[in-house]
């Protein structure tokens, strides 16, 4: 029978400082069955992305380890970046890749929640499809309020959340010294999903900002002529989307996630955030992506972007 494999995409709020990055990677290298696949900080965003694969329980220690060192060396009280985020491990995702089920991912997901929270004395959330309750599937929605958020969430003193979205489903529901520095972690289980981000030729995010409410799937609040909003659908479904500023190379950036490649591929979320800054009369400069991303996904793309029309697979 084939080996069990999982993948997990921890993003801690550190990017700037290498030397508590390479810490925090240094804590889960030793693991057995288990391999660091990439290692990917930005400034801007003051945050870094791992990607780890192997084993199911040598990936889970991983994970501990890392939310564990996350934990001991980063401040949230001191962070500050372009990216959402909610605590120190913003989001940690376990994801089924041969042999295993999503179900045994949301079980990971739980069993990692609770132990973090009771060793560590820090708030955990589930997301995805560990998630608890329907409402609480979105780590965009638990993540509303971000960090500076989170006291008046405890409190019971927020005007963002529901009852159902604002507390975390393990650990202290006051806040503390503890939750003070590590904020919020959310633990879960989804699918594979293409991180991708377009480059945007304007030093602040006006027409990013456009393009990510046009293009995601949420869309965008609109206010209509008496005052009340209404809320528009976005083009693409399958796109989570944001415009943010990147101060370091004096440019925007269309931050997206790509939830279904067979539905959006990456060449077409390119080519419609193109059409859309044109319509602006702005350039875009390029694009970049995050993580680890499916061959199939680049040879598609390979081949819309290629000269050549007889180009092969392998070319």
């Amino acid at each position: 029978m084939d080996q069990p494999i999982i993948e997990c995409v921890p993003n801690i709020s550190e990017g700037r400082n290498d030397a508590v990055i390479s810490e925090i990677v240094k804590s889960i290298t030793q693991s057995d069955k288990c391999s660091v696949l990439s290692v990917e900080p930005d400034s801007d965003y003051n945050r870094t992305v791992i990607t780890i694969a192997g084993h199911p329980e040598a990936v889970y220690e991983a994970a501990f380890q890392l939310i564990k060192a996350s934990i001991e060396l980063i401040d949230m009280s001191m962070h500050k970046g372009e990216h959402p985020r909610l605590g120190v491990v913003d989001v940690c995702p376990f994801i089924p890749l041969n042999n295993y089920t999503m179900e045994e991912c949301s079980k990971l997901a739980e069993r990692l929640a609770k132990e973090v929270s009771k060793l560590f004395n820090v708030c955990t959330f589930l997301y995805g499809y560990a998630a608890t309750n329907p409402d609480r599937k979105l780590l965009s929605t638990l993540r509303k309020g971000e960090y500076e958020g989170l006291k008046a969430r405890l409190d019971n003193n927020d005007e963002v959340h529901s009852e159902t979205t604002r507390l975390p489903d393990f650990g202290p529901k006051d806040w503390n010294e503890t939750v003070a520095k590590s904020g919020g972690i959310t633990i879960g289980a989804r699918d594979i999903l293409i991180a991708y981000n377009v480059n945007v030729d304007e030093k602040d995010a006006v027409v990013a900002k456009k393009i990510g409410s046009i293009i995601r799937g949420s869309g965008r609040l609109i206010k209509t002529s008496d005052g009340k909003k209404m809320r528009v659908r976005g083009m693409i479904q399958e796109i989570q989307g944001m415009g943010v500023t990147l101060d370091s190379h004096s440019i925007s950036q269309v931050s997206m996630n790509i939830l279904d490649v067979n539905k959006c591929s990456i060449h077409k979320a390119f080519e419609i955030c193109k059409s859309i800054a044109n319509d602006h009369s702005v350039e875009l400069k390029g694009s970049e992506l995050v993580g680890l991303v499916p061959l199939s996904a680049m040879v598609e793309s390979g081949k819309w972007f290629s000269n050549d029309s007889n180009a092969s697979t392998e070319e």
